[in-house]
């Protein structure tokens, strides 16, 4: 059973032992039926309430961050509760079974500020089982954050084969190759400095947006060994790179499923990279036509990965959208506050 699964079924077991106290009361204490439909229809309008505040309010308050967008709609759900209360006892009732919950000549103002009274009851549970979850799973996201980083931890500590010993051989390896070619010689720097970037570690996990650029560049270059000139990817950035930071290979599994799986030696079909920095936001979109022949369907480290790693970095602060109508794949970026 999924955490939604259960999330909802425990909702629907609340809402059960709450409309059935109400019923339990009808039958134990000989309530009239006035009174049961009364009760019922107040419980019913603190559902709604619940769900206004749950689903609505709440999230849009922790979205924005903004204290009167929740004191408006608060007042909204409020609003909503009187009107609602009024459509069914005042209107519908009488039409239906007779009676009213008010009388008739009760002064709007006095039923208006009654009812804010029994609105609270609905707004307060709301408000209370929302922050309780939203603690819950800030904690658990807490929990797979520190899981996940010691993970991360263990790979980089294995992956650390002294690579002092790793950078001199390709060193070595460059002096042999330099005199027989000076095309395999550079893809050998260029990968010497694809591992150096890798292994590379900084305090707050960021690295220079520049080198981000330069690591794809490199790789773009790598790459193209195996196309000599039939290798048409067009690489765009506007805006300034320079001083700009930013955690280090979020960018290239997207240029890596676009090169794996698109076709790169169409020159009317280039791969396309775009980069665009505007203010403290950063836009990144890669498109590629669709290799038919690919064979191999899997995509890196795979882009469900990337946008696990983007909420863990940017949390409410990335949207990332893929496109693809089964002839172009389109996959766009934007990072808030880089």
């Amino acid at each position: 059973m999924t955490e939604s699964q259960k999330k909802v079924g425990l909702h629907l077991l609340g809402w059960t032992l709450y409309i059935g106290y109400t019923i339990l009361g009808y039958i134990l204490y000989s309530w009239k039926f006035n009174l049961l439909m009364l009760k019922l229809s107040s419980d019913v309008l603190s559902m709604v309430e619940f769900y206004a505040c749950y689903k609505l309010v709440l999230p849009l308050w922790m979205r924005k961050k903004n204290w009167l967008v929740l004191g408006l709609g608060l007042m909204g759900v409020m609003l909503l509760y009187t009107c609602l209360r009024y459509g069914i006892e005042e209107t519908l009732f009488p039409y239906l079974f007779g009676f009213r919950n008010y009388g008739t000549h009760t002064p709007l103002l006095y039923y208006f500020f009654d009812n804010l009274y029994w609105a609270l009851p609905g707004i307060v549970l709301g408000t209370v089982v929302w922050l309780l979850e939203a603690t819950l799973e800030k904690e658990r996201e807490n929990r797979t954050l520190k899981q996940e980083k010691a993970q991360a931890e263990l790979a980089f500590l294995k992956s650390q084969i002294n690579p002092h010993f790793l950078y001199n051989t390709l060193n070595y390896l460059y002096s042999l190759a330099y005199p027989v070619s000076g095309k395999l010689a550079d893809a050998i720097i260029r990968l010497s400095d694809l591992m150096r970037y890798m292994l590379h570690e900084s305090k707050d996990g960021k690295v220079e947006l520049q080198k981000e650029v330069d690591y794809l560049h490199n790789y773009l270059e790598i790459y193209r060994l195996r196309f000599e000139d039939n290798f048409f990817v067009n690489f765009n950035i506007q805006g300034q790179v320079n001083g700009q930071r930013m955690p280090s290979l979020v960018l290239i599994p997207f240029v890596e499923n676009a090169l794996k799986h698109g076709v790169v030696d169409d020159a009317a079909a280039p791969v396309k990279i775009n980069l665009q920095l505007e203010h403290d936001s950063l836009y990144f979109d890669v498109s590629n036509r669709i290799n038919k022949s690919q064979k191999d369907q899997t995509t890196g480290i795979g882009l469900a990965n990337v946008r696990r790693r983007l909420e863990l970095l940017y949390p409410g602060r990335y949207t990332m959208d893929v496109q693809d109508d089964g002839k172009q794949y389109k996959t766009t970026l934007k990072l808030q506050q880089v």
